[in-house]
């Protein structure tokens, strides 16, 4: 019987995808893979509105926060990072875990991330090197308005390292019209392909920044990605049946244009059927009637908290809970952010950071609490 799940990601393949992947297997150094390859990127570069490098590994979307660490910054480097769910929480994670001195700023789960704290956070610590932004928060579905994020760190010289694993190709993304220096993401979300492929955009700045980058590389070495993929080759064995699925999907996306494409993640995120409705005024009471929509939403009840990493700097308005649970912040609540606390009466959500409580795509099973994992 064929099931019927409903996550974040994996999401359900669409039979041109299964298709593509039943095509014979070729040699990752021939004349065939290489024509196939470069078609490839120029495909990911167009849906990225890019003409900076779109380069591809074999991978998870996690793979993405280290390819960021390891290429564009060095040991000790201090960074701004923006926590309002699981996966901005990694993260930051993750540069702790690789060296870095991270400043976090921790906002309540679900709630949205304004250019005011971005701007205070950076005023904050003027040493930072980078920033550390998600584009939609898989863990509680709400969509960042990303673009007045990175202008506000462009304004102060900072790199802008962006996890779009659950955004791209399912909303509306312009790597160089937002001037972002890197964008990753992953193939098992919107891109409706399995697990396997991580994606990811590089700027010119970023490109400077690996100049002056210490930390060792090898297999996450975006040069030696970048330079293989100028001759049509990976620098080690690419996943090509991963490929073949991440190429058919391209080519639906575009055959069917970025409109039509995204119009039909609005009608989804804005259908949740009867069920749902009752789930979500249950269980995230502040998120019921939000409409704004987010492609994916992984909408669990509750949040175990995770113990600060030992290099972080965190500024919030209180002590973590035992239990975070998901909501945005109450328009009375007073919140710290680059070490100024301000009330949210003049910052209540705009639709562009609102999160659609869009359960349809999860159906009622207790699954959708667990964790949803890149």
């Amino acid at each position: 019987m064929k099931s019927n799940f409903r996550l974040p990601g994996p999401t359900p393949i669409p039979p041109q995808v299964y298709a593509a992947m039943q095509r014979e297997m070729v040699s990752h150094r021939s004349a065939e893979f290489s024509a196939f390859y470069v078609d490839l990127l120029a495909r990911l570069r167009r849906i990225h509105r890019t003409e900076s490098d779109v380069l591809v590994w074999p991978g998870s979307g996690s793979a993405g926060w280290e390819i960021a660490v390891t290429n564009f910054l060095s040991p000790g480097d201090e960074v701004v990072a923006m926590v309002a769910g699981a996966f901005g929480d990694r993260f930051a994670y993750v540069g702790d875990k690789l060296g870095l001195v991270v400043h976090r700023v921790d906002l309540r789960w679900g709630s949205a991330i304004y250019p005011e704290m971005v701007r205070s956070a950076l005023e904050a610590h003027p040493g930072a090197r980078a920033i550390f932004l998600t584009h939609n928060e898989t863990s509680t579905g709400v969509t960042h308005p990303i673009a007045e994020l990175v202008a506000i760190a462009r304004d102060r010289g900072v790199l802008t390292f962006v996890d779009g694993v659950s955004s791209v190709a399912g909303l509306p993304v312009n790597f160089d019209e937002w001037d972002i220096d890197y964008l990753f993401t992953g193939s098992q979300k919107a891109w409706m392909c399995p697990p396997g492929v991580t994606i990811a955009a590089i700027g010119p700045r970023a490109w400077e920044a690996y100049e002056r980058s210490t930390f060792p590389k090898f297999f996450w070495d975006a040069r030696a990605t970048r330079d293989a993929a100028r001759e049509g080759h990976t620098p080690t064995t690419s996943p090509i049946t991963l490929d073949y699925a991440l190429e058919a999907a391209a080519q639906m996306i575009e055959d069917e244009g970025w409109r039509t494409s995204l119009l039909a993640t609005l009608r989804s995120a804005n259908r949740p059927g009867p069920a749902s409705k009752r789930l979500v005024s249950n269980s995230l009471p502040n998120l019921a009637s939000n409409r704004t929509p987010s492609p994916q939403c992984n909408c669990r009840r509750v949040i175990p908290a995770r113990r600060l990493p030992g290099n972080c700097s965190t500024t919030m308005a209180s002590p973590l809970p035992a239990v975070r649970r998901i909501s945005r912040i109450p328009s009375s609540e007073s919140v710290t952010w680059g070490g100024s606390t301000q009330t949210t009466s003049r910052l209540r959500s705009p639709p562009s950071a609102r999160c659609s409580a869009s359960l349809e795509r999860f159906g009622g099973s207790p699954e959708i609490r667990k964790h949803a994992l890149y």
